[in-house]
């Protein structure tokens, strides 16, 4: 395990058959602590909150566990937010995560905390030892509880004033197919300069300007493909914008 320098995220790699070791992506440590925390936690009133640009699984995870769960804008502010909203509404935030490293596995502090995270991982790694698993054998039940969930990112460094163009052009005239894959529907996040592409067969492709860099990410998610063919997804539609 590692934080980064001010400790508010936390990087996980896990050892492998073969004696090398994996690094984790943020969403899968996301789906541990998901499935840790609900797990180990009992009421219909719990909630779980994640953003538009990870994974989708948690939300089938609190449906499995008969929980709430919310998606929101990038950033731990809105995650923090939409916690604060719902408590006086009457629910209980259990859990929050966004897919770039980011935790609140706790009460407080009510942003993301690499500490708390890294001590909950520990956590959880014991239970697996003493479980008689591994860290992956978590990773592996989970896909053959819900199917095997993808994700990529792809980052195209141009201006932000090009970027937040590129999103308006998709809008206002969304692709008929990437890579070859038929667009089924558009959905447009004007508060975040967002938008998500569904693909035929469940695949999701989303674009969105950085607020810090001069680069536009794309992130995908897809539900049984490889890896290597969301990364293709990504960078055609990447070379659209150009084409």
């Amino acid at each position: 395990m590692a934080n980064d320098p001010d400790a508010d995220r936390l990087g996980v790699a896990i050892p492998q058959a073969d004696g090398s070791w994996r690094r984790l992506t943020g969403d899968e440590i996301g789906w541990l602590f998901a499935d840790h925390i609900l797990s180990n936690t009992s009421g219909d009133d719990r909630l779980v909150i994640t953003t538009l640009v990870s994974s989708s699984l948690l939300a089938r995870m609190a449906a499995k566990h008969g929980v709430h769960s919310e998606e929101t804008f990038t950033g731990f502010k809105w995650i923090g937010k939409i916690a604060e909203e719902r408590t006086a509404d009457g629910l209980r935030f259990v859990f929050g995560y966004e897919q770039a490293l980011g935790y609140l596995v706790c009460g407080r502090p009510l942003d993301k905390d690499g500490i708390s995270a890294a001590v909950m991982m520990a956590e959880i790694a014991a239970c697996a030892d003493a479980d008689g698993v591994t860290i992956q054998d978590r990773l592996d039940a989970l896909t053959a509880r819900f199917g095997r969930y993808v994700t990529a990112e792809l980052s195209v460094r141009i201006p932000p004033s090009e970027g937040a163009e590129w999103v308006a052009a998709i809008e206002a005239d969304p692709p008929a197919e990437v890579g070859g894959i038929a667009v089924d529907g558009v959905e447009s996040y004007p508060e975040a300069n967002l938008v998500r592409l569904k693909l035929d067969g469940g695949a999701r492709l989303q674009v969105r300007p950085s607020g810090t860099e001069p680069k536009v990410k794309l992130y995908g998610e897809a539900i049984g493909i490889e890896p290597s063919e969301l990364d293709a997804l990504l960078g055609a539609l990447a070379a659209s914008r150009t084409a």
